[in-house]
């Protein structure tokens, strides 16, 4: 029992070393692959095969895709295709590693050591820890097999395989039990063939343990993606739901029908692989038509949770293990950030306009929620892993991070400063000149259009946009300079008016400057990386 536990204990570490080495060499191009190979069910199916013999876990590709799923990359039905495809992607594993390939274990193993101990890029380590890993779980098989060897002759094992065969459902819980504890239905497949290869196993008890581990396989996913969104969890229900209607619809004819393929076959070991084979197959080829009735029907299930009104709303926390869809989750939460920022800017022009105090305490009720929302994408970001982020994806988290900082600036300028000077205003009954209020309109709708071309700015990171947003900064500058000369015109003059709100108007244009350098600073990191900046405006002395 040791040596089987070790064995056991040794491939599943080898898979989970074969799943991590290729989630760090090729996970950013193997997500966005599977995010863009969904245009039609069978290209999904296949996606999610080819992904799930990359990964060696169909957990781990049905974590992906309803990460996917989840933030809206790929519909329920596209995402349950390419499920179809990891399940069948997994029993080809499993046939792989048992066509004798044993005598590659200590290649493998060495190979992978040595890239290992001398290679010093990630993408190189990466890979030889899953070829290290691989060759592990061929290792594991081999001492999977000699320590059952003895298990084969004793007779507490034959009573409980008998026990087991007379209860085929009993048997299906087991392996099932089995499969969720290990996290892999691989693991327990392999096992039960090692059993059956010394006549152990019954066709029939042997299919009904085959079904019990594809059944409990698909639990682990399942409460992974229990605290994800609504999409997400549809994904790994729908599969579960699959993988129950197919265990249901063989497990009362598992007698005949294995002792009809058992011949065909011949051997009792590969019986176990081919017969997970063929009935992940006949899954997808029966799953694939149904997958629109398929996807209702769980829509119908788990209903999409309403969003919270104040809360965060694409922050999902399925996404935080794949980068680019993390990544891709928090941007839009910081446009939404934006979007709040733009209503305070709106609503604290129109309180100016109209001397209406309740914009004014609405402010502040945005201004908590920019602050909760701002502090949601910062934890978000702060969750994601720098081992497994590429150069470009830490750029751009730095990006949105820096972005959703200058727009909490922003609303602690206007709930702070602009807030205060409009209530400050209407407390004492003041009126700027008719000049003055032209002015001070003018620069407020003109920071609201540069505040929507920086969000534009930050979703579609163009230079062109980038150059357009910093040269209206230097407008910006221009016209708070004329407009405070023109100010101090009117007070030489000795415009009533003037002299009353001089220190409003010259205060809300400091600040809406203010807003605006903020605002402009989306642009920079675009520009730096197209080496279109400066490292000063200063003229250099002549000689």
């Amino acid at each position: 029992m040791l040596d089987l536990m070790g064995a056991v204990a040794l491939l599943l570490w080898g898979l989970r070393m074969v799943k991590t080495g290729v989630e760090r060499a090729f996970g950013t191009r193997l997500r966005r692959w599977i995010g863009a190979g969904t245009r039609n069910r069978f290209l999904a199916c296949g996606v999610g095969l080819v992904a799930t013999l990359a990964l060696q876990s169909s957990t781990a590709s049905a974590l992906m895709t309803a990460a996917f799923a989840g933030s809206g990359y790929m519909s329920g039905a596209m995402a349950q295709a390419v499920m179809l495809g990891a399940n069948l992607g997994t029993s080809l594993v499993a046939r792989l590693l048992s066509s004798g390939l044993e005598v590659l274990s200590p290649v493998l193993i060495a190979a992978g050591f040595a890239t290992f101990t001398l290679a010093s890029a990630r993408v190189w380590r990466s890979s030889a820890r899953a070829v290290l890993g691989a060759g592990l779980m061929l290792l594991a098989l081999h001492l999977l097999g000699q320590a059952t060897e003895p298990m084969r002759h004793a007779p507490v094992l034959a009573a409980l395989m008998a026990a087991l065969g007379a209860v085929p459902v009993l048997a299906v819980l087991v392996a099932a039990m089995l499969a969720c504890a290990a996290s892999s239905s691989l693991a327990v497949v392999l096992l039960v063939m090692a059993l059956a290869e010394g006549g152990t196993l019954a066709p029939p008890l042997s299919l009904a343990l085959m079904l019990g581990a594809n059944l409990g396989g698909a639990v682990p996913p399942v409460l992974a993606s229990l605290k994800g969104t609504p999409a997400g969890r549809r994904v790994t229900l729908g599969n579960l739901a699959i993988r129950l209607a197919g265990c249901a619809l063989v497990l009362p004819m598992a007698g005949p029908l294995a002792l009809w393929l058992a011949p065909h076959i011949g051997d009792a070991g590969l019986f176990v692989v081919d017969a997970h084979i063929l009935f992940n197959l006949a899954l997808a080829l029966i799953g694939l038509p149904l997958l629109d009735p398929m996807a209702a029907a769980m829509r119908r299930l788990v209903p999409d949770a309403p969003a919270a009104p104040d809360g965060p709303r694409h922050l999902d926390p399925a996404g935080i293990d794949t980068p680019v869809i993390a990544l891709a989750n928090a941007a839009r939460e910081t446009l939404r950030i934006g979007d709040r920022v733009a209503t305070m800017l709106e609503g604290n022009l129109e309180a100016l306009r109209r001397d209406d105090t309740r914009l004014c305490a609405a402010a502040a009720t945005l201004d908590d929620e920019v602050d909760r929302l701002n502090e949601a994408v910062k934890l978000y970001l702060a969750r994601l892993s720098r081992a497994n982020l590429s150069e470009a994806d830490a750029a751009r988290a730095s990006e949105i991070a820096d972005y959703a900082v200058n727009l909490e600036h922003i609303g602690d300028i206007i709930d702070r400063n602009l807030r205060q000077i409009v209530s400050k205003k209407i407390r004492h009954h003041l009126s700027f000149s008719t000049e003055g209020r032209a002015e001070i309109d003018a620069f407020y709708e003109r920071t609201l259009a540069n505040l929507r071309l920086a969000q534009s700015l930050f979703l579609a990171r163009d230079p062109e946009l980038a150059r357009q947003l910093v040269k209206l900064k230097v407008d910006v500058r221009r016209f708070e300079q004329n407009s405070a000369q023109s100010h101090y015109e009117r007070l030489r003059d000795g415009r009533m008016e003037s002299v009353s709100t001089s220190a409003l108007h010259l205060d809300i244009l400091r600040d809406l400057k203010r807003i605006n350098a903020h605002i402009a600073s989306v642009a920079y990191p675009i520009l730096e990386q197209q080496g279109a900046l400066r490292d000063s405006r200063m003229v250099k002395p002549l000689a």
